[in-house]
């Protein structure tokens, strides 16, 4: 493609995206350490003010999404305010919050019994401008609550996040980007036993006007830290319960 007819298509796809309700966020390139996954993104930002969908095939994958979730809300709380968590169960273990940078004291909990009940009330704190995010965790999205949070993030500039835990039907739905998030092994410093930094493997299954990609992320220094798939150690211990309760034995 020649470099004329590329600019001209650059140049549609970001008159484009203000029609479709994405608004650039006012925030350095790299602000949030995400690195090469930058370069998916459109103008090469985190979309802010847009639906981000995490599917989670086990619960492994709900705890390694927590803490990516996590990592991204510690970016994003630098600007103040308060986050609202929606779901059917409280697996969340708040004091883990605060190795991402993030106050639970700034967090609402918010636990119901039906994906409708919890859909309404995701609309409804996406809806209030006073907050910085709101995650909703619901087994399945139809395109029309996905495009009425749309609406919503659109009028307030709210940043949402949908963990859907069924992903036996992928539905079409409205949101900005769709990612599947799992741990991969940590690595301690000189073998000792432990637990290393979280890593996990971020693939980005579509995102609009973005490249879809596939990344290995770690969490250290309070950022994400880009590494190479020959950093990964076999024998480390996985990180997948960031933000998990601890099991209780029985007896």
């Amino acid at each position: 493609m020649s470099g004329s007819k590329a600019d001209i298509i650059a140049q549609l796809k970001k008159e484009i995206l203000p029609l479709q309700g994405y608004k650039p966020a006012n925030q350095q390139q790299d602000a949030m350490g995400l690195g090469p996954i930058n370069e998916a993104f459109p103008n090469q930002q985190f979309p802010l003010a847009a639906i981000h969908e995490f599917c989670c095939t086990h619960q492994e994958s709900l705890a390694a999404t927590g803490g990516f979730i996590a990592g991204i809300l510690s970016a994003i709380h630098k600007n103040g305010g308060a986050a609202v968590w929606i779901g059917t169960n409280s697996h969340i273990f708040p004091p883990a919050l605060n190795y991402f940078g993030l106050h639970p004291e700034r967090f609402i909990f918010v636990m119901m019994k039906r994906d409708k009940d919890i859909i309404w009330a995701m609309e409804e704190a996406l809806k209030c401008s006073g907050l910085m995010a709101v995650i909703g965790e619901m087994s399945a999205l139809s395109f029309t609550a996905s495009r009425r949070f749309q609406l919503a993030v659109e009028e307030t500039g709210v940043t949402g996040f949908i963990i859907r835990t069924d992903n036996r039907i992928l539905q079409t739905n409205a949101c900005m980007s769709r990612w599947k998030i799992n741990p991969i092994p940590t690595i301690t410093e000189d073998e000792l036993p432990g637990l290393g930094f979280p890593r996990w493997q971020v693939e980005l299954v579509k995102i609009r006007n973005g490249k879809p990609g596939s990344w290995q992320l770690e969490w250290a220094s309070g950022r994400f830290q880009h590494i190479s798939p020959h950093n990964i150690s076999s024998h480390s211990i996985s990180s997948e319960n960031e933000l998990l309760i601890p099991e209780r034995k029985a007896g």
